[in-house]
């Protein structure tokens, strides 16, 4: 009988751990993101844009990583099947380029200015985004 209850509550807590441990990358995702990163920049012309990341994916009603966080493909075109969640954006995009690249500001603004102009929403000027 001993042995039984320990075989039940060995297995119980195996699965509350497997559970913990599937669920950690969730609680420690982007929850807290208030600004846009700006790695890749060696200076910034206009203050970091606020960014609300879970708040603003709720209200656009964006429920696929890959709609921002788009991948390249082998011939450096953009891939948008496959995600790069957790990458930064100057890991693709310079700050300048010599090669036929979009740069680092360039890919930022043509993300959010284009999906705010294709959606008719959202800020698209200068200071709508950059407060001072």
């Amino acid at each position: 009988m001993k042995k039984n209850t320990f075989t039940i509550a060995a297995s119980m807590l195996t699965i509350i751990l497997l559970v913990v441990a599937y669920m950690a990358p969730t609680a420690f995702s982007q929850d807290d993101m208030t600004e846009v990163p700006v790695d890749g920049f060696a200076k910034l012309e206009r203050p970091r844009v606020p960014f609300m990341h879970d708040a603003h994916n709720e209200k656009a009603g964006l429920d696929d990583c890959v709609v921002c966080h788009h991948s390249k493909n082998d011939d450096g075109t953009q891939n948008t099947e496959d995600s790069s969640e957790g990458e930064s954006c100057s890991s693709c995009h310079a700050e300048t380029r010599t090669d036929d690249g979009t740069p680092l500001m360039r890919a930022y603004h043509l993300q959010c200015q284009g999906c705010h102009e294709a959606q008719g929403k959202g800020p698209v000027a200068c200071g709508e985004c950059h407060p001072k």
